[in-house]
């Protein structure tokens, strides 16, 4: 099993600092937070390694504690310095401790912490703290300890809520208060995919929070948003990646709650960028928007990075929503856009990642699972307990005149459609007969 490092709370910090991949640059971000429980909720579902779930647990559990204001708004980031006892800043100084301090908070539990952390040689950084990093597998701690695997999770339940307690009374790191809108996006996209691997009533609470914080807050009568909140003011025209994070998190958020204003909304907001973000002779979207200031030219991002590209989440976006909407418009603007970057994503795969995803949609079967019925909410649920990445999900108790739900509704029974392009195979009543139907 590899290493990894883990600050308690399992928040993800930015990068690490040593060749050994040990030492973390203590800064935390809100958009690597998002995107990696994201990436743990789909890899539980994939594997159901209740190790990913507890990752998934602690990273929330942090930002609701340190990165979520009154109204469901996600903060920024963390710096990486904060002050010592001695009133010296330093980088790590709020995350790290000496082993003295370890062995007076734990007591007798010092010594099983000090295997599980790796307060050692392994784990020491410098000035005698030490990072907490496991490398060791619990099933193989317990083993080495005799103690079972409840015992092992009562135990680090209660180290956490201990050194958590301590730690506290240590200076924090600053934060950054502002609200990015994209960010916020990307936080609302992994509360969405967390609730669905995990059913957690509270990851749902703060994904509808936030979601209607930005569409009260950050949406514009005028259509438009705004890039950034702060002090209850906001501010800044809102820049692509902007649309494109909160789109693809309100068509997540519309498959979970079979809410359709959040899928219409995110169709508005995609109407939007078509006026003002597009350019029709190179089928790509500038990342500004044509009613901003006039600059001396207009940029297309459209390489994945740390975040992926607001042209590379547009497209996926616009490939998604032609099959709600049976939009054509949509599904060729996703196919050029995609076109237009082939020739530097066989030169550069690795800096078109979120390109390739979308990629492996056209190339293969991508399915639109359709629910109908009083009990679609319920079916729903079971179908999000499978990791299906080629799939979108759509549904209503109710009937529904959207193309994906029109002339399916059934008076007392609840059917699962498996389609492709919205050709359908036989209905089905049990969720697991109709996941049967995909192949991935």
């Amino acid at each position: 099993m590899a290493e990894y490092t883990i600050i308690l709370e399992v928040a993800f910090s930015r990068y690490s600092v040593d060749k050994k991949w040990h030492v973390p640059h203590f800064e935390k971000m809100l958009y690597d937070n998002a995107q990696m429980v994201s990436l743990y909720s789909n890899a539980y579902l994939a594997t159901k390694d209740n190790l990913y779930k507890e990752v998934v647990t602690q990273t929330l559990a942090f930002v609701a504690r340190e990165c979520t204001n009154s109204e469901g708004a996600f903060y920024s980031s963390f710096d990486a310095d904060s002050l010592t006892k001695d009133g010296v800043l330093e980088e790590g100084a709020y995350y790290v401790f000496t082993k003295e301090e370890l062995t007076k908070e734990l007591g007798e539990d010092v010594e099983l912490f000090s295997t599980y952390y790796n307060i050692n040689s392994f784990g020491l950084w410098e000035n005698n703290h030490y990072v907490l990093i496991r490398s060791k597998s619990d099933p193989v701690v317990c083993a080495e300890f005799g103690i079972t695997n409840q015992e092992l999770q009562n135990k680090k339940q209660a180290w956490r809520k201990t050194l958590l307690n301590y730690r506290n009374k240590r200076d924090k790191p600053r934060l950054d208060d502002k609200i990015l809108t994209s960010w916020n996006g990307l936080m609302l996209k992994g509360y969405v995919d967390a609730y669905k691997a995990f059913q957690e009533p509270a990851y749902l609470q703060a994904a509808l929070k936030n979601a209607h914080f930005i569409k009260s807050k950050q949406w514009q009568t005028s259509g438009a948003l705004f890039h950034s909140y702060k002090d209850g003011k906001s501010t800044i025209n809102g820049y692509l990646e902007d649309y494109a994070a909160v789109i693809d998190a309100y068509i997540g958020l519309y498959e979970i709650t079979l809410d359709d204003q959040w899928l219409f909304i995110a169709n508005e907001l995609t109407s939007y960028t078509y006026g003002h973000f597009f350019d029709s002779e190179k089928q790509l979207f500038y990342f500004t928007n044509d009613q901003d200031p006039s600059l001396i030219t207009r940029s297309f991002e459209y390489r994945d990075n740390v975040i992926p590209a607001s042209n590379s989440m547009m497209a996926k976006n616009l490939y998604v929503l032609s099959h709600h909407f049976d939009n054509q418009t949509y599904g060729a603007t996703a196919s050029q856009m995609l076109k237009n970057v082939l020739p530097e994503i066989e030169k550069y795969p690795s800096g078109f990642s979120n390109w390739l995803d979308l990629l492996a949609n056209f190339q293969n079967s991508f399915y639109e699972i359709v629910v109908v019925g009083e009990d679609a909410q319920q079916k729903v649920k079971e179908i999000h307990q499978y990791y299906l990445p080629n799939k979108l999900v759509a549904g209503s108790t109710i009937e529904g005149n959207s193309p994906l739900l029109e002339q399916r509704f059934i008076e007392n029974e609840t059917f699962v459609y498996v389609c492709v392009n919205n050709a359908c195979k036989m209905p089905e009543t049990d969720v697991t007969k109709a996941i049967d139907l995909i192949e991935l």
